[in-house]
């Protein structure tokens, strides 16, 4: 197995877990309750937490949001959940963590966009005030960049800027080194201002995936610090899990990128959790970080008439999601396992043989006899009712002598 090499950044720690640095790429997700609802809140940050996000963010974006972060962090505890909070603050930072002291003390770290801290001169007298806060309580920092909200008294600065070049670039490209300058110019801002290089991650969010890979290429080559990935706004389903994919994919592959997020609209009335999952399977399928036992199933085709091959394969997924949180105390390498439940002949000996433990079901008009293969030696038939029992019994074998 070959993992893609990892750019060095530096080493940022919150509260448990520590980004960049050459640690594991980490997952992140964010609340969409309403931060002043605490108990409405504190659950879904659990929720979240509890399907694998490793750090959370809420949004501050009111004094009745802010002076609920401390009972909201309450509540975490109560129920036993260590888990990293981020404030997500735009407009009126400075004012909340001045004015609710237990708010900035209860965060783990703060994400300020550069291009809503204010205008002018209360541009910089606004950031100042909330890294002296994060200065303060000892707490990092996102520089948090986005398209949507790119601080336009520096695009103008560039866009004048440009019209006077020799060999003028495109709109686009000014606008992309605009989002870059903006990071790199903040954190720079910071650092004089006295927070430490390794209290600082970037990110520099668009919803393009080509802009995204050539922003974030741009943000690797010209600085050290932490980088968190996503699309800004990834969209729905199919969609928003297609696009982050194939963005936040590139840049990993590049070694670029120590935080991810995948911004998924959820479907009204679904959790808040599909976003981690797919942020996970990004990860895994790159071979970057195991979460779950993967399971290996043909798509089926004229040779596989029958729907059992595509019901034990989902009868085995959830088999190994449910077994999961028990084997991750037990023997928490079962996450790499690979299953395969093939569905006929042609492929299915092979795949069932390049799994840890595998199955080869009968195809139309094959002999009713499934092969169970370990480790790519065949170990066992099996066939009738039982079928599926001794197959996640040979699982659970499996994974107790891993």
């Amino acid at each position: 197995m070959t993992t893609p090499a990892r750019r060095r950044t530096i080493p940022v720690s919150i509260r448990n877990v520590t980004v960049g640095g050459g640690h594991p790429v980490v997952v992140q997700s964010m609340t969409n309750t309403d931060t002043a609802d605490a108990a409405a809140t504190a659950a879904q940050v659990a929720e979240l937490f509890l399907a694998g996000s490793e750090i959370v963010r809420i949004t501050v974006n009111n004094r009745e949001a802010a002076a609920q972060v401390a009972e909201i962090r309450r509540r975490l505890e109560d129920r036993g959940h260590d888990v990293p909070l981020v404030g997500d603050f735009h407009y009126n930072g400075h004012v909340l963590l001045r004015e609710f002291p237990d708010c900035a003390a209860a965060l783990d770290k703060y994400r300020i966009n550069p291009g809503n801290v204010g205008k002018g001169a209360k541009h910089d007298a606004n950031f100042a005030t909330m890294i002296e806060v994060a200065k303060d309580h000892d707490k990092p920092v996102r520089i948090g960049v986005n398209a949507g909200s790119l601080d336009q008294e520096l695009l103008a600065r560039l866009m004048d800027e440009n019209s006077r070049a020799a060999t003028p670039q495109s709109a686009q490209d000014v606008m992309h080194e605009a989002l870059v300058r903006s990071a790199l110019d903040s954190a720079a801002a910071a650092v004089e201002l006295g927070l430490p290089a390794d209290h600082i991650v970037i990110s520099c969010k668009i919803s393009r995936v080509q802009e995204l890979i050539r922003v974030y290429r741009m943000l690797a080559a010209r600085t050290d610090h932490a980088l968190h990935l996503g699309l800004t706004e990834a969209g729905m389903g199919v969609k928003g899990i297609v696009a982050s994919t194939a963005g936040i994919g590139v840049l990993l592959q590049e070694g670029i990128g120590d935080t991810i997020r995948v911004s998924l609209t959820p479907r009204p009335g679904e959790p808040r959790t599909e976003e981690v999952r797919v942020a996970q399977q990004i990860l895994q399928a790159m071979d970057i970080r195991p979460f779950l036992p993967q399971v290996t199933a043909c798509p089926g085709c004229g040779r596989t008439t029958s729907t059992f091959f595509q019901e034990l394969a989902q009868e085995i997924e959830g088999f190994l999601q449910a077994r999961m949180p028990e084997w991750k105390r037990a023997k928490p390498q079962a996450a790499a396992l690979q299953v395969a439940v093939m569905g006929c002949v042609v492929n299915g000996p092979g795949e069932s043989r390049a799994a840890h433990i595998g199955i080869s079901l009968p195809g139309t008009g094959e002999a009713p006899r499934s092969p169970v293969y370990v480790d790519g030696e065949y170990v066992k038939t099996l066939e009738g009712p039982g079928l599926v029992a001794e197959f996640k019994a040979l699982i659970e074998d499996y994974v107790t002598g891993m």
